[in-house]
């Protein structure tokens, strides 16, 4: 990693690459943590917290999938910078704005905007960042990205539970968005994507290119799929660890702060050993395919083996472990595409896969009447992984790929 940071001045670009996803995951994971105490404020009865608090959590995914097409636009059009400034402040208002909220209408409106401002961060910056670190070495660069990003779902519910306030929360993420704003002077852009700018026969930021194309379509689709089971794990089981205890029958259960802190962590360390075997193993495919294993153990002995607070504290934790593959996900988004359209697909990918939260809460939504809450997620997990072992045979091996091409209009 230092030889990494030491080569022409990238070293900067990874660290706001990685304050950046920071930021983004430490606001997804205070909604989590500020959920209950901010609805209870507003005045939600508790027969309806949950109910509510869902319907946030799809405001806010559904921000990230207009957001995610915007900048993922921008990124390819105007360039990576252009999206690391912008999607910054938009996010830094946004989540200002949310701590002065006094209804449930306005906590949502807020939430989307904040969900938009997020999208690009992400994908902007791992784009750049692949672009600017060597082939061999790209892979060690966005795990050391996605693993201090991923840590803001560790900091986020012990700086909720500390500070109490959950408005003086919301102010305390958009001032680190302003923060992070003024260190991003400085960063350079791609000489990659300004190789491509200039010429007047490449498209860039074209949906065209990636829509109108079966192959293409295909290669996206198994791009976003393949990291589906990440979501979820992180959206209906770690948001909704407090339900699915009770659930379990478990008695005295852990308050949602301590249980997604555990889970944050075993995301954390997942990264760094998923992200490490694929470097290592020299192979992003095989990494994702021991990451599958290991959560599809994990969620057999959350649903059918757990059966006390301890068993499940530590079971999140171990199935966090597998779901941090996030790290070989994001990589494999901007290894998978051409320069012209790399930035929109390592945006619009990742942010899907949040927004896929959507459908299966409706799945569940529409399943959990007529079987049951743990068997409506038994059956989604099941399809979820199902879709991404197809999506995982789909997609190219990216591991070593010189990302120096186009995709052809």
């Amino acid at each position: 990693m230092r030889s990494i940071m030491r080569s022409g001045g990238s070293w900067l670009a990874i660290l706001v690459a990685a304050l950046g996803y920071f930021v983004d995951v430490y606001d997804i994971w205070l909604f989590a943590s500020v959920r209950k105490a901010s609805l209870i404020s507003l005045g939600v009865a508790d027969a309806n917290l949950k109910a509510v608090g869902e319907m946030l959590q799809n405001w806010q995914m559904g921000g990230f999938i207009i957001g995610a097409i915007l900048f993922g636009v921008i990124a390819d059009k105007r360039g990576r910078l252009a999206v690391l400034f912008s999607s910054i402040l938009v996010y830094s208002v946004a989540n200002i704005a949310n701590g002065f909220v006094h209804s449930i209408e306005a906590y949502a409106f807020w939430r989307f905007v904040a969900g938009i401002g997020l999208a690009g961060e992400l994908g902007a910056g791992v784009a750049l960042v692949s672009e600017l670190v060597e082939k061999n070495k790209r892979g060690w660069a966005t795990t050391f990205v996605a693993t201090v990003g991923v840590l803001g779902s560790v900091a986020a519910p012990i700086v909720a539970q500390r500070v109490g306030d959950w408005r003086v929360n919301y102010w305390i993420g958009g001032g680190m968005g302003i923060a992070l704003l003024l260190m991003r002077i400085g960063v350079f852009e791609s000489g990659m994507y300004d190789r491509v700018k200039d010429r007047d026969d490449v498209k860039r930021g074209d949906l065209g290119l990636i829509f109108r194309n079966r192959e293409r379509v295909t290669r996206f689709v198994a791009t976003t799929l393949v990291g589906a089971p990440v979501w979820y794990f992180a959206g209906l089981i770690m948001v909704f660890a407090n339900d699915i205890q009770m659930a379990l029958g478990i008695q005295n259960p852990f308050e949602p702060p301590k249980i997604i802190a555990i889970a944050a962590l075993g995301l954390s360390i997942g990264d760094i050993l998923f992200g490490g075997l694929s470097q290592v193993l020299k192979s992003r495919k095989k990494a994702f395919l021991l990451a599958f294993a290991w959560m599809t153990f994990g969620l057999i002995g959350l649903f059918y083996f757990v059966k006390d607070r301890s068993a499940f504290y530590w079971m999140m934790f171990f199935i966090g472990l597998g779901a941090g593959y996030w790290a070989v996900f994001v990589t494999t988004a901007g290894e998978t595409f051409g320069t012209n359209c790399r930035g929109t697909v390592a945006t619009t990918a990742p942010s899907f896969v949040r927004g896929l939260v959507i459908p299966m809460t409706f799945a569940k939504g529409w399943l959990e009447p007529k079987m049951g809450y743990l068997p409506a997620l038994k059956v989604i997990g099941v399809v979820v992984l199902i879709g991404a072992l197809w999506a995982l045979k789909t997609i190219p091996e990216t591991y070593g790929r010189d990302l120096d091409f186009v995709e052809e209009g």
